[in-house]
């Protein structure tokens, strides 16, 4: 049954101006946000009200609220800007199969396209990332350089519609792939694919990179979705 709608909230009006400033760049990841009874003063509103606000940005992981040092942004615009995506994307654990499998569909031509248009730079920043990854193998750090991985490399691919939905859709598998990177072995299968990537990348052949892509998300999948024996999702 249909029912009357409330009134727009004031903090709702305050995280607006505060999101958009995220995804236009004029607040960047680390930028601290003025202190409460400042913001209260430049919104005309109760500090309570400046309280709300940020904790549905904290909420949507946009800022972070450090006890005794302030509030700080961690997003960064293009985060900002695909957060809404993903959160449409997935809303049931259910939609997962259906999201990974637009990510097969996707992600390969994105390799490709970023094999292309490789620069030196892009690749050593690339094995930079691998080392990182290897590093940390041995510990739960390791889900946030797989990340980057992949948004590192739909930002090579030089078509921004093709980034904001990957690195939307590796938003809506976050928790998922941060199951999957629990155990030490499974980061090192996750490693070894990202290698073949590199190599491929670094071999000048998009269609090999595109094929290395294809088989590491498979492989992926095969224990996100418990196929072969898998039993976690990432």
């Amino acid at each position: 049954m249909l029912k009357a709608v409330k009134k727009r909230r004031a903090y709702q009006d305050i995280v607006e101006q505060i999101r958009e400033l995220i995804e236009k760049g004029k607040l960047r990841r680390g930028d601290q946000l003025p202190v409460e009874k400042e913001l209260s003063e430049t919104f005309k509103v109760s500090r309570l009200t400046v309280r709300e606000a940020i904790l549905s940005l904290e909420t949507m992981k946009l800022v972070d609220r450090r006890q005794g040092n302030g509030t700080y942004v961690i997003a960064s615009c293009e985060e900002a800007l695909v957060r809404p995506l993903a959160e449409a994307l997935v809303e049931e654990k259910d939609n997962f199969l259906d999201v990974f499998a637009v990510r097969e569909i996707i992600e390969p031509e994105i390799t490709r396209l970023a094999a292309s248009n490789a620069t030196e730079g892009q690749v050593k920043e690339l094995e930079r990332i691998l080392e990182v990854q290897e590093k940390e193998s041995a510990d739960k750090k390791g889900a946030g350089m797989n990340a980057d991985f992949h948004r590192t490399l739909a930002k090579m691919a030089k078509n921004k519609v093709l980034e904001r939905l990957l690195i939307a859709l590796i938003g809506a598998l976050g928790t998922t792939r941060e199951k999957y990177l629990l155990s030490g072995e499974r980061k090192k299968k996750s490693l070894e694919g990202h290698r073949q990537i590199v190599a491929a990348i670094k071999g000048g052949s998009p269609d090999a990179a595109r094929r290395a892509m294809r088989r590491h998300l498979q492989e992926v999948e095969n224990i996100v979705f418990n196929k072969e024996g898998g039993d976690a999702r990432g």
